[in-house]
């Protein structure tokens, strides 16, 4: 029956959703075929939702239809219908789906959206597929019956500032029994999507493994099915081509990249069930938010059941795919997933097979492997610091870039040891550049030791825990004490070429006595050659730029750094020699503090101080 409230409300859309109807209205994109397969999606999870709810109340189901998708194309009035017989919606759930976007990258999505050439490939990263639809159509009708529900609604828009809802008319109302019917107007320069050939090529390039029939109507008024409706995991890999899965992953992931990797396998045993995992080649927008959460589908004997089961560990989260149990329950609940013994094995034996699938791409088929690493790199990084299981494959994994080269792994870096070089040194950052011009560099790079280049957010974080590769711990450049004397130096002619050492005892006084509190200790440094100063962290606690990361977000206080200077530079020296003027020492001493400070990325405590300190210096110099 048709809703009681018979009143037509028009009501705007929200400021996000206005912008993004713009620009899908007033742009031309290379791929609007992006639209037929993102309703058709739609379609699919309405059905889903509708077998995964009729399981606790069967009644939803009525007259029990099939569960199908239905396309048609109208010439004579230029519409193109997509209709389901999923779950549908009622009145308050068209306004939230069709008049809102509740989701955190919307704006971010619009912001890409105007500065890339083609945004295609973003409508479906993004979660806004319905208003891709607006690329090719004048005016959208939709009219939906909630599964259990006795009222029909239907909302339409042009793609204006807003849309308005009313009741079914009745035609309309015993035309949709059950389910939602999108009708697009389509634009003169859309017509090509009422070709049925077209529309062929479309299902088969993008939805052909959508598990439920997809119906063309043509113009005799026939339906036919289109796609295979297949689940694709659950066949024998021996029957599939390497173009089913690049379709069975666009499909899935709502992608238009190539898989760098493609995992299908059954497991059978105690517990039985059918993974299809991808590893994308390019990296998602919404890789980096705060929640990391996974995007691999449980289904359970074929029916889905959520998409957010956990069913990897966050540092995995790029995977897209499927996971079927045979042995789950249909009914299980939200709190069930979270504490399910045999989901927690199944998560623990996929997470171990994906991690040993990494380490033969990359050994078998580095070139794909680079994809996934320089796409997904900083992400893996994570379970080193989170998976004290599999941490050590995690490090043989990873890639580094390093004052030697690109892409090195830590097996590389211990088959380049110097002799008597017990340790990987690495050095933690914001930038490579910033790291190559890194005062703490200079005792290395001066034996050709190779140093490991981090400028990821999350090296900070997984580094400050006691790691070794192959029995060499890896080691802070920044951090402690460090001795490279039985590393023999590249040229040794260079050792004496700075000139004598400034007295130690005496230059640290006098040092020591300027800077005060301002830095917890003061030491000759055995990591400088040329450069007069710089700060470490002291051997305990966070390092550096841990420190640093954690102040930014308000998580920590910074402790005060240990001032290393090199004793055979020239200012050191003249620290030394200036004792008899005490305002003179203190400038050079704060000098050799605030220059260590810019040199890590970050301004002297007082600039102003600071620049009037430097001009007097040079005007002492010059006169």
């Amino acid at each position: 029956m048709i809703a009681t409230d018979t009143s037509a409300v028009s009501q705007p859309f929200q400021a996000e959703v206005s912008e993004l109807l713009h620009l899908m209205v007033h742009s031309v994109y290379s791929e609007t075929d992006i639209f037929l397969r993102e309703l058709i999606s739609n379609a699919s999870d309405a059905c889903d939702k509708l077998r995964y709810e009729a399981i606790a109340d069967p009644s939803l189901m009525g007259d029990g239809a099939a569960l199908k998708i239905r396309i048609q194309p109208n010439k004579e009035a230029s519409t193109l219908t997509v209709a389901d017989s999923g779950i549908g919606m009622e009145r308050q759930e068209l306004i939230d789906n069709l008049g809102t976007i509740a989701r955190s990258g919307t704006k971010a999505f619009v912001s890409r959206l105007t500065e890339t050439k083609d945004g295609a490939g973003l409508i479906g990263q993004f979660g806004v597929g319905f208003y891709s639809a607006f690329m090719v159509a004048e005016k959208i009708v939709v009219t939906s019956h909630r599964a259990g529900s006795s009222e029909v609604w239907t909302w339409s828009s042009s793609g204006g500032s807003g849309f308005e809802i009313a009741p079914a008319s009745e035609e309309d109302a015993k035309r949709v029994t059950r389910g939602t019917e999108i009708v697009l107007r389509l634009k003169p320069d859309a017509a090509k999507y009422l070709e049925t050939y077209e529309i062929e090529r479309i299902v088969g390039a993008y939805s052909d493994n959508i598990q439920f029939p997809i119906l063309l109507v043509g113009e005799e008024g026939e339906p036919r099915q289109i796609n295979s409706a297949s689940a694709l995991w659950q066949r024998p890999k021996s029957e599939l081509k390497g173009e089913d899965y690049t379709q069975a992953y666009k499909s899935i992931a709502g992608a238009f990249d190539e898989p760098a990797l493609t995992l299908h396998y059954r497991a059978e045993g105690r517990y039985s069930y059918a993974v299809l995992l991808f590893a994308p080649s390019t990296k998602p927008f919404d890789l980096f938010e705060p929640a990391r959460k996974g995007k691999v589908k449980l289904y359970v004997r074929r029916v889905f059941i959520t998409d957010d089961a956990d069913l990897l560990p966050a540092y995995l989260r790029f995977m897209r795919g499927v996971i079927d149990s045979e042995d789950l329950p249909l009914n299980i609940s939200r709190e069930m997933l979270q504490n399910n013994p045999q989901l927690v094995q199944i998560r623990k034996a996929v997470t171990g097979r994906v991690v040993s699938e990494l380490e033969t791409l990359s050994e078998k088929q580095p070139e794909s492997f680079d994809k996934i690493w320089d796409a997904f790199g900083p992400v893996i990084k994570e379970g080193i610091y989170e998976d004290f299981e599999r941490r050590d494959k995690l490090l043989a994994l990873s890639r580094f870039s390093t004052t030697t080269g690109e892409r090195r792994s830590l097996k590389q870096y211990v088959a380049d040891l110097k002799p008597n070089q017990t340790e990987i040194y690495f050095l933690v950052g914001d930038s490579i550049d910033r790291l190559k011009s890194n005062p703490r560099l200079e005792a290395a790079s001066a034996r050709g030791i190779e140093v490991l280049l981090l400028t990821d957010a999350v090296d900070a974080f997984w580094t400050s825990a006691r790691l070794e590769f192959e029995g060499k711990p890896l080691k802070s450049l920044s951090q402690g004490d460090l001795n490279l004397d039985l590393i023999p130096l590249v040229d040794e002619e260079a050792k004496d070429k700075s000139g004598p050492a400034a007295d130690e005892a005496d230059t640290i006084a006098v040092i020591k006595a300027s800077l005060g509190d301002r830095v917890t200790d003061v030491r000759a440094s055995t990591r400088l050659t040329t450069s007069a100063s710089c700060l470490v962290a002291g051997s305990h606690g966070p390092d550096r730029e841990l420190e640093r990361i954690l102040s930014q977000q308000a998580r920590g206080v910074r402790t005060k750094p240990i001032l290393e200077i090199n004793l055979r530079h020239r200012l050191v020296a003249a620290i030394a020699k200036a004792q008899a003027d005490p305002k003179t020492a203190d400038d050079l001493s704060l000098l050799l503090l605030e220059q260590a400070q810019i040199l890590d990325g970050e301004l002297p405590e007082d600039p102003a101080a600071f620049a009037a300190r430097l001009n007097r210096l040079v005007l002492q110099g010059m006169a």
